[in-house]
């Protein structure tokens, strides 16, 4: 009878405890639920503010590398929210960061603001009309990339101060993306060290978080100096750079038989000699080489350079290469993406009006592609069937140093080409900027979850480790190698 009692007691004492744990949890994941709604709520505050920045940058449409006034409106932006701005770090006039709180977690939050040169565009035109013609434009959506950004710290750090949550939010303002720079001189230079979780997203015609990765690449230039001669009275005394470039071309073009289906190799002529009856004593080749990963690119870089100095043999002039940049693949942390995710099926998928939709469409009759319109769902979480690294990103550096994954958010409409006018059009419009406040609010309430939530940052970092145990990171750019600026007033 005692031992009858004894279990019954034994056994309310589990129910009771079981049923105060659930308790809790229900609890704290209201509260949590309560926290990330009151992040959302400052952005819809703020909506008007990010719009007009987004805007003002997409006006700007500066260059990589000479990013002035939209690296700035975004630091001032930050400033006057309490943030502490360093700016100029890495050696790199338009690269800043912006910090707020102290003690861990440390959250980092990226931005960039380079636009594309050639692809001037009038905003909300669905037929290709260039606004300025030969003018630059923002053509990967990075007027919105920034300020998604900034707004997602500026109410992570609003829900902070007014619960004394503790913790450290970082945005970094990351010039020349589009020339695969930025986050390189600063990776190399430490700004990314400390951090414990980096939150990544882009523009893009879909709503997912994406496990794929991207290509590695070395970005190089090949310079040959010769000497120029009369090309038609006396040939025999000249030696022309632009017949090496040309040589080199060929062999790469030879050599394109002899990689693997994962290597990419494309290059332009910059500068070729000044006038047809004069042997050029100058000319300058500018190439990238992709790969699966930093080995592969490595291996195939190791061929090109070879063929260069076969081209300097050939014709008798001398060479110099310049590594301008190097990254590696993307890797992304599956935890850091599972949070990701989460996050973007808890705020939904950006929603357009049907007009927007119309506006869509003609775009895509235009191109003479279905009639899509904006994507209004939310792409499964899965694995990629295969590897298809595609382009390169210099956030792909970030991914060696700290747990990183990348959203996207729908800013343009299905089955456009990137990097085209029909982007430019889209992103200085009114369904850029609703993608744009999704991702800012995803990437607010994210970091907030990881705020209450230190788990997060344990799987993510546990994950991390066991991927690159054994790695040591070391920079494609040369130690001491300082960025190109370019001038401020230039717009091209």
């Amino acid at each position: 009878m005692i031992i009858k009692k004894r279990i019954q007691i034994t056994v309310l004492i589990i129910l009771f405890t079981l049923s105060a744990v659930s308790m809790c949890q229900a609890k704290g994941k209201r509260k949590k639920t309560s926290l990330k709604k009151q992040a959302l709520s400052h952005i819809d505050e703020m909506k008007d503010t990010l719009n007009q920045t987004a805007k003002q940058i997409w006006d700007f449409a500066e260059l990589a590398m000479g990013e002035y006034k939209s690296a700035e409106l975004l630091a001032k932006l930050l400033e006057d929210r309490g943030f502490k701005v360093e700016r100029g770090v890495a050696s790199v006039p338009t690269a800043f960061v912006a910090t707020f709180g102290n003690g861990h977690p440390v959250i980092g939050i990226l931005g960039e603001f380079d636009a594309l040169p050639g692809l001037s565009q009038k905003a909300g035109v669905p037929e290709k009309q260039a606004l300025e013609q030969g003018a630059p434009g923002h053509g990967c959506g990075h007027n919105l990339f920034g300020v998604a950004g900034a707004g997602a710290v500026i109410a992570a750090k609003e829900v902070m101060e007014k619960y004394n949550i503790k913790g450290t939010l970082k945005f970094f303002g990351c010039p020349a993306e589009e020339t695969v720079e930025g986050k390189i001189y600063m990776a190399r230079d430490g700004v990314f060290d400390g951090l414990d979780i980096c939150l990544d997203w882009h523009p893009a015609s879909k709503n997912q978080v994406s496990l794929g990765t991207s290509n590695a690449l070395n970005n190089f230039e090949v310079t040959f100096h010769g000497h120029t001669a009369h090309a038609a009275g006396d040939p025999w005394n000249g030696r022309s750079a632009l017949d090496a470039v040309e040589l080199m071309n060929h062999g790469i073009n030879y050599l394109r038989e002899h990689v693997k289906p994962t290597v990419r190799i494309h290059y332009v002529i910059p500068e070729a000699g000044m006038a047809p009856n004069v042997v050029p004593d100058y000319a300058r080749g500018w190439y990238y080489v992709r790969g699966k990963d930093r080995p592969e690119v490595e291996d195939v870089y190791a061929r090109v350079l070879k063929i260069a100095e076969g081209a300097a043999l050939m014709t008798g002039t001398k060479h110099e290469v310049r590594v301008n940049t190097g990254v590696y693949n993307y890797l992304k942390n599956r935890q850091v993406a599972k949070l990701l995710y989460k996050n973007l099926q808890w705020v939904g998928a950006p929603r357009f009006s049907e007009e927007e939709q119309n506006y869509a469409k003609k775009m895509q009759t235009f191109l003479g592609r279905k009639e899509t319109g904006m994507s209004t769902v939310i792409e499964p979480f899965k694995e990629p069937e295969g590897y298809w690294g595609g382009g390169s990103t210099d956030a792909a550096d970030i991914s060696w140093l700290v747990p990183t994954a990348s959203l996207n958010t729908a800013c343009v409409p299905l089955d456009i080409p990137g990097h085209s006018w029909c982007v430019v059009s889209a992103v200085g419009s009114s369904v850029g900027y609703k993608g744009m406040q999704a991702a800012a609010k995803v990437l607010s309430a994210a970091a907030v979850e990881v705020l209450s939530n230190p788990a997060v940052v344990k799987r993510a970092q546990a994950e991390f480790k066991e991927k690159t145990k054994g790695f040591v990171y070391k920079s494609a750019i040369p130690k001491g190698q300082k960025p190109r600026m370019k001038d401020r007033e230039s717009k091209n």
